[in-house]
């Protein structure tokens, strides 16, 4: 059922991508996607069973740190990806009164 929901999140993202007109809804999809692209690794790295790596008395199971550290690394990649696009957006608005792609496509190639 996870699996479902984290190929829903995904595949939302993606058709927000193409159908959307506006650049902003157009970022916003494609975080979308990202959340899910990172829950399907979550769901894909938990395990029963294992203990979150902490040394403590008794543990010997633990879980493997390195889809932690790969996606936090993709959390703070993604987080900065959004923000340079914001700012492309934001120089975009200064000389198109939209935020339509296709106007803008217009615009520029008159």
């Amino acid at each position: 059922m996870l699996e479902a929901c984290v190929f829903a999140t995904v595949l939302f993202g993606f058709f927000g991508i193409i159908l959307k007109k506006s650049l902003v809804m157009k970022i916003v999809s494609m975080d979308v996607m990202s959340t899910g692209v990172i829950a399907y690794y979550v769901l894909i790295a938990s395990r029963d069973g294992v203990f979150t790596p902490i040394a403590s008395v008794g543990q010997t199971a633990y879980a493997d740190p390195v889809p932690q550290a790969v996606i936090l690394t993709a959390i703070v990649i993604g987080f900065s990806i959004q923000a340079l696009m914001l700012v492309g957006v934001m120089k975009l608005s200064r000389d198109n009164p939209t935020l339509e792609s296709d106007v803008i496509e217009k615009n520029n190639t008159l």
